[in-house]
């Protein structure tokens, strides 16, 4: 059963400030199938749905993590699965006071005649899936629109920004609040200016086509990319990405968006806490700033756990840590 759109209002800003505010952060859990089983294997542990949910199990129960994790994204298969003790992840992560989020694309395909460009889909049937999610207790969704610095072209902005306006129309007639992830890729040797101008163009499609959409922004959180050189390239202080990003974004983004939640894009957990901490240090913003990082938070847990049972503890400690090193950057 959907929610009338006026009545949703009031709760959607609520949810998205408490999603970005009080010194916490989201923490992105929603590899897909193939890609959370790629990386099971390669710390050599069987993939299959049990060990995929035993990981994530693992992540969302560690103690304190709800000191600096405000939100949990979560992939279609977790939503669905329960936990050892008998209750959905969602259920679970509202006891834990954790707001649990789902992610609603399904990946991306070439836009065609376009060298390389990427659409991102999902939008067929997404009403029906989010009456879904939302009875069940999602409180948020996301949507990831991805970028190459030396594909996007301003028609592929506009495309990328037609859908996540689509999307986000959607999630807020559900009562969900929408994140929208529009990231430019740091993959490549381009320089910060080309990184900047490649987020500029995503941006400005992005927020065009959630005016047309009558979207609400005090009902979203913005997930973008910092902008830096390429990862192949001579990286840039972070004071200098924090002003380059602040730049682009106090360019692009409406001061009705109530925060913003950054990606960590592949940037090592240290260098995008600093990046994070230097753009937080900036007075004249008017959003909150915070993360929601994937990779980032989770890759020294997935190590550490190894699939071993015994190393639950270490791999939770793991985790809650680069959680706190996120959430200091913010304090």
């Amino acid at each position: 059963m959907t929610t009338t759109f006026p009545s949703s209002v009031p709760a959607l800003a609520e949810t998205a400030e408490q999603m970005t505010c009080e010194g916490r952060g989201i923490l992105a859990a929603d590899e897909s199938i193939k890609t959370m089983s790629a990386r099971l294997k390669a710390e050599g542990i069987p993939a299959n749905e049990i060990t995929r949910r035993d990981y994530r199990e693992l992540l969302l129960t560690a103690n304190r993590l709800s000191d600096s994790v405000s939100g949990i994204i979560l992939a279609d298969e977790t939503f669905g699965q329960h936990l050892n003790d008998g209750r959905t992840f969602p259920e679970a992560a509202h006891d834990l006071g954790i707001l649990p989020g789902i992610k609603v694309d399904t990946g991306t395909t070439p836009l065609p005649g376009l060298g390389g460009a990427l659409i991102t889909e999902g939008l067929d049937g997404l009403g029906a899936r989010l009456a879904s999610y939302a009875e069940r207790g999602a409180a948020f969704a996301k949507w990831r629109a991805v970028f190459d610095v030396q594909t996007i072209t301003a028609y592929s902005a506009r495309a990328n920004g037609h859908a996540l306006a689509r999307y986000a129309s959607l999630c807020q007639q559900h009562g969900i609040v929408p994140i929208v992830e529009p990231e430019v890729l740091c993959n490549g040797v381009h320089d910060l200016a080309t990184s900047a101008h490649a987020t500029r163009l995503a941006l400005a499609g992005l927020f065009e086509e959630l005016d047309q959409a009558s979207v609400d922004l005090n009902g979203i959180v913005l997930k973008p990319n910092f902008v830096t050189p390429g990862l192949g390239a001579p990286p840039a202080a972070a004071s200098t990405v924090a002003a380059a990003t602040f730049e682009v974004l106090g360019d692009t983004v409406p001061r009705a968006v109530p925060g913003i939640a950054f990606l960590s894009g592949g940037h090592p957990t240290s260098d995008a806490c600093t990046f994070l901490a230097d753009l937080n240090a900036t007075t004249k913003r008017p959003w909150q700033v915070t993360f929601s990082f994937g990779r980032a938070l989770v890759s020294d847990a997935l190590r550490t756990w190894g699939g071993d049972a015994a190393n639950v503890a270490a791999a939770q400690e793991a985790l809650v840590a680069n959680c706190r090193q996120a959430a200091k950057a913010i304090s």
